[in-house]
């Protein structure tokens, strides 16, 4: 059996990572063999609108002791990590989906050979009226966090893969499977005999 690929979705806040991962939840075909996983995060299950599982800062420190994350990261005050169930997937041909920190990229890199980074690509200026209509920062902050978007992409290694989430969320969900479709490795059936 093949390894299965990850694909480490990555993109500025308000990009729409979080809106194309339940999109691909919701209609994975089964033939790509792929889960999207979730994600462990100290912050509130009804903050931030991800389908997020919730841990106290306490039973993080806890799992993170106990070995039970593959990745982990702290930002803007929270504690996240992907579960190390995903080694299980990964070595059972099972692609897998994460969404996963810019920061991190170089880290997870490092720690995974079949990881595939894909980066959410989405106009500055409809970006830019996504975080005014979010409603959490100010003018300055979020001309800030453009600004620091556009820098860390430059210098991001590896993301060769673009989705465009500019358009109609179908439209990036199509893309997003298309990516993973295009960019995993086929499992080989162990059954075959081998002349």
């Amino acid at each position: 059996m093949i390894r299965g690929t990850l694909f480490y979705l990555v993109g500025a806040s308000g990009s729409g990572k979080d809106s194309l991962l339940e999109g691909c939840r919701r209609q994975l075909p089964a033939q790509l063999r792929c889960c999207v996983a979730h994600r462990y995060i100290t912050r509130a299950a009804d903050v931030g609108g991800e389908n997020h599982i919730h841990l106290s800062e306490a039973e993080f420190h806890l799992r993170e002791e106990l070995g039970l994350f593959a990745m982990n990261w702290y930002s803007h005050g929270y504690h996240y990590a992907i579960g190390n169930e995903i080694d299980t997937w990964l070595d059972s041909g099972v692609n897998v989906l994460v969404n996963g920190s810019r920061e991190y990229l170089p880290h997870a890199m490092a720690m995974y050979d079949e990881l595939v980074p894909v980066l959410v690509d989405v106009n500055p200026d409809k970006l830019r009226q996504r975080l005014i209509k979010r409603g959490r920062e100010t003018a300055e902050e979020i001309e800030c966090r453009l600004a620091r978007h556009a820098e860390m992409v430059a210098h991001m290694p590896g993301c060769t893969l673009h989705v465009s989430n500019d358009g109609k969320l179908e439209e990036g969900v199509a893309a997003l499977l298309d990516v993973v479709r295009q960019n995993s490795l086929q499992s080989v059936d162990v059954s075959m005999d081998v002349v």
